[in-house]
């Protein structure tokens, strides 16, 4: 979750009474688990992810969704097991995110569900290809009350677009754009912010300035330059940048790489946020894209029996005692984006 001065503005009119208390009482468990080396936790999730489909339209090389390669079934969140899930935590979720893998509007009931989140007065987001955002898509995406739509452009001209973004269209997402932009100004939602999110590899380093002038031209509020997740960088890898900057790897000097982040034994996503899958599984974030670490499945049992449950808590420990040994926390390098 990466936010700026309006962002925060949008997030604290979310604020009620409950909802302070709740991440008071989050907050400070976190720094007693931390301190003490074994996890307690006294406050219920303050942020979300949840997985609208795990299927795609593009073939992105470096994305389960895109390799078609998920050990775990290709399939559409249910919009009755949603408003279950925003029923159990509504009273002190904040922000909560539309989005794991997979292209969010290929789910027909996705922008009903930003609906009931938004009218249960929580801050919503999502990130997509904007293949799908023709002229009534846009409009009802605006009328939705969704907070911020991410768009990802790798590249400012169709060829380097394509290079990664296999199988997609810059045009459309040109024509995507255009039309949010366009539905956002008729109807005078300045609460929603657009952002153009540029995963930086290779084939698109030198094009950086480019799509900051695009975005301009365009009309989107912000621009942020994202590091690339790369399964296989040990030895190097062909996606990865030549801008430092731009890198989650570090070069050894021997021809391998290592991966920039200490993984110290902390993680404020553990106790602040989780993800659950399109079919109900409760995982501890966007990392365990196989869902690996599943503590439950909100089809089942209650949200906050799984948050408390002891697989849940002995997860906490573990990363409290040996991060580094988690499989999924490996590639992390949470916070490594830059703004333009």
């Amino acid at each position: 979750m990466f936010v700026n001065l309006n962002d925060t503005i949008s997030i604290a009119s979310k604020l009620t009474p409950k909802r302070i208390a709740n991440t008071s009482r989050i907050w400070t468990s976190y720094i007693r688990s931390k301190r003490r080396g074994s996890s307690s936790i006294s406050g219920l999730p303050i942020s979300l992810a949840i997985e609208p489909t795990t299927a795609c339209n593009l073939r992105c090389p470096e994305c389960p969704s895109g390799l078609r390669s998920f050990s775990r079934p290709t399939g559409k969140l249910d919009k009755h097991l949603f408003e279950k899930v925003i029923n159990e935590v509504s009273d002190h979720l904040i922000y909560l995110t539309f989005y794991f893998q997979g292209e969010p509007y290929l789910n027909p009931d996705f922008l009903e569900m930003v609906k009931i989140a938004s009218d249960h007065n929580i801050y919503t987001t999502t990130s997509t290809n904007a293949h799908f955002l023709d002229d009534e898509n846009a409009r009802k995406t605006v009328e939705s009350g969704l907070n911020r739509l991410i768009i990802s452009i790798d590249g400012s001209t169709q060829a380097t677009y394509e290079s990664y973004r296999k199988e997609g269209s810059l045009k459309k997402v040109l024509e995507s754009t255009s039309n949010i932009v366009r539905w956002k100004r008729k109807l005078k939602k300045t609460s929603l912010k657009i952002v153009w999110q540029f995963l930086v590899v290779k084939s698109n380093e030198h094009q950086i300035a480019e799509i900051k002038k695009l975005a301009k031209q365009h009309g989107v509020d912000k621009v942020a330059f994202k590091t690339a997740q790369l399964y296989d960088y040990k030895n190097g890898h062909e996606l990865m940048p030549t801008i430092d900057k731009y890198s989650r790897y570090r070069a050894n000097g021997d021809g391998t790489f290592i991966i920039k982040n200490k993984l110290e034994n902390k993680c404020w996503k553990m106790w602040s946020s989780c993800v659950i899958t399109w079919d109900g599984q409760v995982i501890p974030c966007c990392f365990d894209k196989d869902a690996t670490h599943s503590f439950g499945n909100v089809t089942k049992d209650s949200f906050q029996d799984i948050w408390f449950s002891r697989s849940y808590q002995g997860f906490r420990n573990a990363l409290l005692n040996s991060r580094s040994e988690i499989e999924i926390c490996k590639n992390c390098t949470e916070g490594l984006k830059v703004w333009a």
